[in-house]
């Protein structure tokens, strides 16, 4: 389950998050908290992220800078630097919020196209920083996405916000 209060101010977002999961086969249950900032475009500026499991805690703080890089901080102290494939936004796993940055940052809820968008990913509840690359498709219907972990048609308001994903316990 996620719940997100959102700050809009033109395209540029502040957010801030939790996402609770409870225990499966492929995870134990874990709770992450999240802070977001875009800049004017709608582009990741900054993402801070604590994990929490019954035997520890872990951050995370993602930064893109003016060059487009990105300054990654693990929780083991590791800091790295780099262009995730010109990612300009992050997603994250359990999370329909995140799906909503490239949606409204290329403004793909105002039409029907596909677009490939590469993101930094990040993985719950094992907190690991990856390039991927998302597919989205708008039609009538919603925006279809295909990431690592689903496939699912989901339904946008007018301000290009999830409001539906199918597939994932979460309601936004």
């Amino acid at each position: 389950m996620e719940s997100v209060r959102v700050q809009l101010q033109g395209k540029r977002i502040k957010a801030y998050g939790r996402i609770v999961a409870a225990a499966t086969s492929s995870h134990p249950a874990f709770s992450a908290s999240y802070t977001l900032v875009t800049d004017e475009s709608g582009a990741t500026k900054r993402l801070s992220m604590s994990v929490t499991l019954a035997e520890r805690e872990r951050q995370l703080s993602i930064a893109r800078d003016e060059e487009n890089m990105w300054l990654v901080q693990q929780h083991t102290g590791e800091t790295s630097r780099a262009a995730y494939d010109g990612a300009l936004d992050v997603d994250v796993i359990f999370s329909p919020f995140f799906n909503a940055l490239p949606i409204r940052r290329t403004e793909l809820y105002r039409r029907t196209e596909t677009i490939s968008v590469p993101v930094v990913y990040v993985r719950l509840p094992e907190v690991s920083v990856e390039p991927e690359t998302l597919t989205y498709s708008s039609s009538p219907e919603g925006i279809k996405v295909h990431s690592p972990v689903a496939e699912t048609t989901m339904t946008v308001d007018p301000d290009g916000f999830i409001v539906d994903y199918p597939g994932l316990a979460a309601r936004i």
